[in-house]
């Protein structure tokens, strides 16, 4: 079971080992150090990420966040390295550790933050935004950012309901490993995007994201495989990606339909939630447009 939780934050660390090189450029009075890649995204979307020091490597959206410092993958963090940004605040949202890195934060009295925490549904997601736009003195930008998104989801939700097809939608998290899969599941939220582009994730399980086999791939028979980046990115060719077991002999690779996908734009729900849906939408439903 270790492997399973060693295996995206090793690939992590791999994919954003050159951001550990970052130099603080920050010299405020402010020095927020923040874990939570969904919270980093709505502040610099609030314009408020000025005393932002450093993140953790998960936190890759906007790109200008990449020009930050980091501190470890948020569930493998350091504490040497979050101390020694000198941090006036720590944010997180409860899904970080070791615990016994947390400890030593609290036995040093450095103050920690957490907003809302369970964003499974839009107005939780909107109540997250205002809920750090209060925070930072950003209201008035909060509820511009929800109206937008509101405009968004109400958009993707008309055009669904003009989609004859409902794609079964498989999305492989981090491409492949000695023919082990890691797929995102119908728990996921990212599933939950999927519905409400007018899709459905066929892969079952208890959490979000689980090890699948080939054969459970192959059995599933996606219409549509959506890679995240890193997998996609190492692979390098559609025509490798075709080649792959379980995916080989799938309706996608028949039809060509297998596209890449940010990773950060499914996993968690946040500003660009609508935008990421209309966009889910054109992909899956690429085929009925034809």
């Amino acid at each position: 079971m270790r492997n399973k939780y060693l295996l995206p934050a090793m690939l992590l660390l791999t994919c954003s080992c050159g951001r550990f090189g970052n130099k603080d450029q920050h010299a405020g009075s402010k020095r927020i150090v923040c874990l939570a890649k969904q919270y980093n995204e709505v502040i610099y979307a609030l314009g408020a990420e000025k005393d932002l020091v450093a993140v953790d490597l998960s936190s890759t959206y906007p790109p200008a966040i990449k020009a930050l410092p980091t501190v470890g993958y948020h569930r493998a963090l350091s504490a040497e390295g979050i101390i020694s940004q000198e941090p006036t605040l720590v944010v997180h949202d409860n899904n970080v550790g070791p615990e016994q890195v947390m400890q030593q934060l609290e036995k040093m009295k450095i103050p920690m933050k957490t907003f809302a925490d369970s964003v499974f549904t839009i107005e939780q997601d909107k109540g997250m935004i205002r809920e750090l736009g209060r925070y930072f003195g950003r209201e008035r930008q909060a509820d511009s950012l929800c109206r937008i998104l509101d405009a968004q989801m109400s958009e993707a939700l008309a055009n669904g309901k003009r989609y004859t097809d409902t794609p079964h939608v498989v999305i492989i998290h981090f491409g492949r490993a000695m023919n082990i899969y890691l797929a995102v599941t119908e728990k996921s939220t990212a599933a939950k995007m999927v519905a409400w582009a007018g899709g459905v994730v066929p892969i079952g399980g208890n959490k979000g994201m689980q090890q699948v086999s080939a054969e459970l791939i192959a059995q599933a028979d996606p219409d549509v495989i959506l890679l995240t980046d890193f997998g996609y990115d190492r692979l390098g060719s559609i025509g490798k990606i075709k080649e792959l077991p379980g995916v080989s002999g799938t309706k996608a690779a028949r039809d060509n339909r297998i596209y890449r996908v940010e990773e950060h734009d499914l996993i968690y729900l946040g500003p660009r939630t609508g935008a990421n849906v209309l966009t889910l939408q054109k992909l899956i439903h690429a085929k009925q447009s034809e």
